[in-house]
């Protein structure tokens, strides 16, 4: 067998063998394909895609790539929940405190951003000392103790994966759907949990653009994790605006303790988190219905278990847990500057890439992985969509440390917001859940 019949064969649009993609990542994983090759046969799987069978022996290659975390009969209570990526995206730190405080086993494994979404380990580790360097022993000793553990993908974990994604991040093959489920999917089965949520975004912000692309991977993702005898549950949610209101790393994880405390009640973030918090309580089998879940998981926030939940995590990895309460121990940036409205009447629409554009040139962002990044740079959105503007309102607030980049932001996120005289009519955060 030859790698590069593999490549010429997927070039002609034919359907590869089972064996033929086990060669191609065994060949990728022990170095004896070239990068150049491998960069060849992502591309033709962009341009001719693969088929159910294809996609799902693809994903199985790579979870055998590598370790497999074994739970054991914990497995069945875990849930893991990964969302596809998106621009304020924090539900993530949001919803894993509080599924762990409800008594939900939770062992996570999140990646760094690239592009313009933001990473689940970026927006962690600007928590002074927070560390997401875990070994698979370490991860499944914190989950057995304190319920709950985020790590970092691990070299070990799926390393076909991590080589795939290296190569896509660079050859423009990022957004192939069989790519990305294998992707995700993989990482998800490899990490040992039974109970699967998976948040599919689309939307400006995204890398699907249209709801209907998001429920066609959606569906892909559920039908692989079936052919691998593994349960999903994929959520098609929006992403055409950022999620809450601040983007940047360490502003995003104040919000998220915001939440956590009780002090954000309405908004995208509440209920996405309750959404999907809900689903996880349902599809464990804690609760049978989503009014009584809902209100036991709102208690949880009220009553504090919630955000001592995130308190316990932050400690187990090192953290400083005083950023719970004194918010001036993430660091100060150098400009606070608030951008005035110029117009009155309603904000009708807050495009996320160009809002996410404007936080990664402030140095919130990377292009590639060894980019090194600046915590304590983004943007807080002041209005949101569907929110009264008079002109002269604080519209949106940039926290840079230089003026020369904030004045770059301000160009796009100004081109970001659009205006309405009638207040516009509100989209539900979720297209569609399918399972």
């Amino acid at each position: 067998m030859r790698i590069v019949d593999i490549i010429d064969k997927k070039k002609r649009g034919f359907e590869l063998t089972k064996e033929e993609i086990n060669y191609f990542i065994t060949s990728l994983v022990n170095g004896s394909m070239p990068d150049y090759q491998a960069s060849a046969w992502l591309m033709a799987v962009w341009f001719k895609g693969m088929n159910e069978d294809e996609t799902a022996y693809l994903t199985e290659a790579i979870i055998n790539s590598g370790e497999k975390i074994d739970f054991g009969d914990l497995a069945k209570q875990i849930v893991d929940k990964h969302s596809t990526g998106g621009v304020g995206d924090k539900v993530t730190i949001t919803l894993i405190p509080l599924l762990a405080a409800a008594g939900i086993p939770i062992a996570k494994l999140s990646g760094k951003g690239l592009g313009h979404t933001g990473g689940t380990i970026d927006k962690l580790e600007s928590i002074p000392g927070f560390s997401c360097n875990l070994t698979i022993d370490k991860l499944k000793e914190q989950v057995e103790r304190i319920g709950v553990a985020i790590g970092q993908q691990t070299g070990n974990l799926t390393p076909a994966d991590g080589k795939l994604y290296a190569l896509r991040d660079v050859t423009a093959t990022v957004d192939s759907l069989p790519l990305i489920c294998s992707s995700v999917v993989s990482k998800k089965i490899a990490a040992g949990a039974d109970n699967i949520v998976l948040d599919v975004k689309y939307g400006s912000g995204a890398f699907m653009k249209t709801p209907q692309k998001a429920v066609e991977l959606a569906r892909l993702m559920v039908k692989t994790g079936k052919k691998l005898n593994k349960q999903i549950t994929a959520v098609v949610t929006s992403m055409e605006e950022p999620l809450g209101r601040a983007v940047g790393n360490s502003l995003e994880i104040i919000e998220s303790i915001e939440f956590l405390k009780g002090n954000i009640v309405t908004g995208d973030i509440a209920e996405l988190t309750y959404d999907f918090a809900v689903l996880a309580l349902m599809l464990t089998g804690k609760f049978l219905d989503e009014e009584t879940a809902r209100n036991y998981l709102q208690e949880l926030i009220h009553s504090g278990k919630a955000i001592d939940k995130f308190r316990e995590l932050i400690a187990a990895q090192g953290g400083n847990t005083k950023v719970i309460d004194d918010y001036s121990q993430f660091g100060d940036v150098k400009y606070k500057t608030e951008i005035p409205a110029k117009n009155t009447g309603y904000v009708k629409k807050i495009d996320a890439y160009k809002i996410a554009y404007g936080c990664k040139l402030l140095g919130a962002g990377r292009e590639k992985k060894t980019d090194s990044i600046d915590y304590s740079v983004g943007v807080f959105l002041n209005k949101k969509t569907g929110e009264k503007v008079s002109e002269g309102d604080i519209l949106y607030t940039i926290y840079s440390n230089s003026e020369e980049k904030t004045s770059l932001c301000k160009e796009y996120c100004d081109e970001a917001f659009e205006f309405c005289s009638d207040k516009p009519e509100k989209t539900p955060p979720i297209y569609e859940i399918v399972k």
